[in-house]
């Protein structure tokens, strides 16, 4: 072929390509407009002949929501009224009076005043329980409706209205609501000569500056040699200041974290930008299935970049990142815009939603895309399934019993009389519990009329139904009879059975009436077996370097 009609095909080629991707934008742009149109004309026909009066705005956001989960449940709707609670969850910050209310058995509950804030200062303690807030009664109100009657100015009065434990007569008080701002770091100290801790629940706004901070004390007044950062149960949040906190402890220029979205704007690379605080401190990272988003950012880099320890249980597996986009009276969207990827290009998200099954669910990447890489040291890593750890702890659950007690307040109510007949306890890490506390316990679990049955009593029963439906129970009926009786729960005895897993979560409950947030942590260090791993390893510099070593290999099972 000559070079002129090889030119004329190119621009034939070109053509017919330019008009192809014309074609389908406008194919497009006309299938976005006819669904607009098609939606409009059926919202309006229900608006107008539906027997029953509808909710126009309930109704159009179920649909915007709907629509919205048949994507991933990150890309969400945020209206209006909803903004306040939004600034929140990414700020910290609120206008209030610092309480944490629940619902127990219909009535709303303070769980929890949160320290040197106006519920706490004005005497509201756990387990009062809220009957009036603004001269409303909260009778039938959700934790939501009261939640919002609670928040308001700053500097402004609320009258609520309260019933304690113990007494009979309800009583009021006119709260002055204040900026209530929740501490990212609820807690740091040290856990031994050498080495601190630092407790960080969210990535909330300048959450970086309240860990620098922790960090610098940790070193300049106690010595630090080793670090612990507990991420468990952390859901994340803002991506920038995991990012401040990698730049604390890795040299300048280094890759933290790349995200890659459909739109390009979206793809970037953050690097170290900032001289680092200390670049050889021993860390180890905490975490479980519950830590997720920016902290498998901070986990997942530590690791690649074989910058610290991972320890404790595969981590939630998010690796989606989110942007707020805003809308038409003042309402937002955050939606999921890219992928982020740790510095050994790994992502670790672990549902596809891109993909769904034929019945709507997702599945999990399966094990055939999983693909190796390597962390700086060449140790072999995996995507696909969350942050596998360096040192697995096995995570104990909770017996039925305990679960059960917790789940139906109990352990709750129990900390709320014992704290109304006690005026003080030792320091959360004296505070034990005695034999005569749980002795009283006990009493006070039969005193409720306490009953539940184990999951090895369901099974049981669910074998009886299927013997008997396939006529196999008459012939080893006695067997049948006394393997239910040997697996019916005796209350006295599981409660003695289980008084180390119980004891525990009282004491923690007992201490938080009277140390609040930061007192609960420290009664609950003494028994954490994955401090404990952490600390063991630290203090091991030979075994702590040995995790680093070309060779090793972590993988998410």
């Amino acid at each position: 072929m000559n070079i002129k009609k090889l030119s004329l095909t190119i621009v034939i080629i070109l053509i017919a390509g330019i008009g192809l991707i014309s074609f389908n934008n406008d194919q497009k742009n006309f299938n976005i407009a006819k669904n607009l149109d098609i939606y409009y004309t059926l919202f309006n026909e229900l608006n107008t002949f539906y027997v029953d009066e509808i909710n126009p705005n309930k109704l159009v956001t179920s649909s915007i929501n709907q629509m919205l989960n048949s994507l991933d449940p990150y890309t969400n709707y945020i209206s209006e009224e909803d903004i306040e609670d939004f600034r929140f969850m990414t700020t910290g910050e609120y206008a209030g009076i610092g309480a944490l209310i629940g619902k127990q058995n219909g009535k709303i509950v303070i769980s929890e005043s949160y320290e040197g804030y106006p519920a706490q200062l004005n005497g509201i303690k756990a387990g009062d329980v809220l009957l009036e807030v603004a001269g409303k009664s909260t009778e039938n109100m959700s934790t939501e409706d009261v939640s919002s009657l609670l928040k308001g100015p700053a500097r402004k009065p609320v009258k609520v209205k309260l019933q304690r434990y113990g007494q009979k007569k309800p009583f009021e008080l006119d709260i002055t609501r204040e900026k209530i701002s929740i501490d990212a770091v609820p807690y740091y100290g040290m856990l031994d000569e050498t080495t601190g801790y630092i407790r960080l629940s969210s990535f909330t706004q300048n959450c970086s500056n309240e860990v620098k901070k922790a960090l610098v004390e940790l070193k300049s007044q106690h010595n630090a040699k080793s670090l612990v950062l507990d991420l468990r149960s952390n859901p994340g949040g803002l991506l920038v200041e995991a990012v401040k906190i990698m730049n604390l402890f890795i040299s300048q220029g280094e890759d933290i974290v790349s995200t890659k979205g459909k739109v390009k704007q979206w793809d970037k690379t953050y690097t170290s930008n900032t001289q680092p605080l200390d670049t050889s401190i021993q860390i180890a990272v905490l975490v479980n299935r519950n830590s997720a988003s920016a902290s498998e950012i901070i986990a997942g880099a530590m690791q690649d970049l074989d910058r610290g320890l991972v320890i404790g249980n595969k981590t939630f597996g998010k690796g989606l990142v989110q942007t707020t986009r805003d809308l038409s009276y003042n309402a937002k969207l955050k939606v999921t815009t890219a992928k982020y990827y740790i510095p050994s290009g790994r992502c670790i998200q672990v549902l596809d939603y891109s993909h769904r099954n034929e019945d709507g669910s997702v599945g999990s990447i399966p094990d055939s895309l999983i693909t190796e890489y390597t962390t700086k040291n060449g140790r072999l890593v995996y995507d696909g399934g969350g942050v596998a750890p360096d040192v697995p702890v096995k995570q104990e659950r909770l017996s039925t019993l305990s679960f059960e007690l917790a789940r139906r307040f109990l352990v709750f109510d129990f900390a709320t009389q014992f704290a109304n007949n006690h005026e003080s306890i030792p320091d959360p890490e004296e505070f034990k519990l005695t034999d005569d506390i749980y002795t009283g316990f006990i009493a006070f679990v039969k005193e409720q009329g306490f009953e539940y049955e184990s999951q090895s009593q369901n099974v049981i029963k669910e074998l009886i139904k299927t013997a008997k439906r396939e006529k196999y129970f008459d012939s080893a009926s006695n067997e049948f009879k006394a393997l239910e009786e040997k697996l019916t729960p005796n209350l006295e005895t599981n409660l003695r059975k289980f008084k180390p897993e119980l004891s525990e979560l009282l004491e923690d409950e007992i201490v938080s009436r009277y140390y609040y947030q930061k007192g609960a942590i420290r009664a609950a260090i003494d028994d954490d077996k994955v401090i404990k791993k952490a600390v063991e390893i630290l203090n091991q510099h030979n075994v702590y370097a040995g995790h680093f070593a070309p060779g090793t290999v972590i993988k998410s099972n």
